[in-house]
């Protein structure tokens, strides 16, 4: 199997607008997208990504990396951990190296089929919002170094799109190319593993749902099965 670019599919809002953006540029059968299972108690997001690759007629691969379980501890990994963050700290749901280590194996296998980038859905508003340390471009750049340097190919990209974008701005690029609506329906982002609007008060429900309601100010008649919910 030769392939373009392999995207990094969670099944949230940000990876598949990355998705879709891979589509538009590379063709939906020059893409492959590559989701994650680690123990995440919101797995059902795996379901949703697999949802999305059969509406896109886009190829998908699940790869288990249950390891982080036993490497490190958190509360997205950990039910009996709570959901929190505290004034000063990351928040319990931060799985260290979890956005490099999804990088690496990606970029890995992309090298494998052919392919000279990744995409992955990173926002550095989620790093500045939510601490999440692996979220931002500089990141990024220090992983595709090493990379490259792996590859012997100093052309290796990860691509990240949406990186200095805000949440509203990513609603208005989904507005833009067409399929918000099918996102909002179909992605899930909450880390309880609630659809649509989610539970609300998670970390990642928060810094959504924030964006959405910005996003309907602007555009109060674009309609959605939970707007009246938010």
């Amino acid at each position: 199997m030769k392939k373009k670019t392999v995207v990094v599919h969670s099944g949230g809002m940000d990876s598949s607008l990355c998705l879709a953006l891979a589509i538009d540029q590379f063709g939906a059968d020059n893409v492959l997208a590559m989701s994650f299972t680690y123990g995440q108690r919101h797995s059902i997001e795996v379901e949703h990504a697999k949802f999305i690759c059969k509406e896109w007629k886009v190829d998908h691969t699940v790869v288990d990396i249950n390891c982080l379980n036993e490497l490190t501890e958190n509360a997205l990994t950990n039910s009996n951990i709570p959901i929190e963050k505290k004034a000063g700290e990351a928040p319990s749901t931060l799985v260290v190296g979890r956005n490099g280590l999804m990088a690496r194996v990606a970029a890995i296998h992309a090298n494998h089929i052919g392919a000279n980038c990744i995409f992955m859905g990173v926002i550095e508003v989620d790093e500045s919002n939510s601490g999440y340390r692996d979220c931002s471009r500089k990141y990024m750049d220090i992983v595709q170094a090493a990379l490259r340097f792996d590859f012997a190919d100093n052309q290796f990209e990860i691509k990240t799109p949406l990186v200095y974008m805000t949440k509203k701005q990513t609603m208005e690029l989904g507005y833009q190319m067409g399929n918000l609506q099918f996102l909002l329906e179909h992605t899930l982002s909450c880390y309880r593993g609630e659809p649509k609007q989610g539970c609300g008060n998670c970390p990642a429900c928060e810094l959504r749902n924030k964006g959405l309601k910005e996003f309907i100010k602007d555009y109060p008649d674009f309609e959605f099965s939970f707007k009246s919910k938010l």
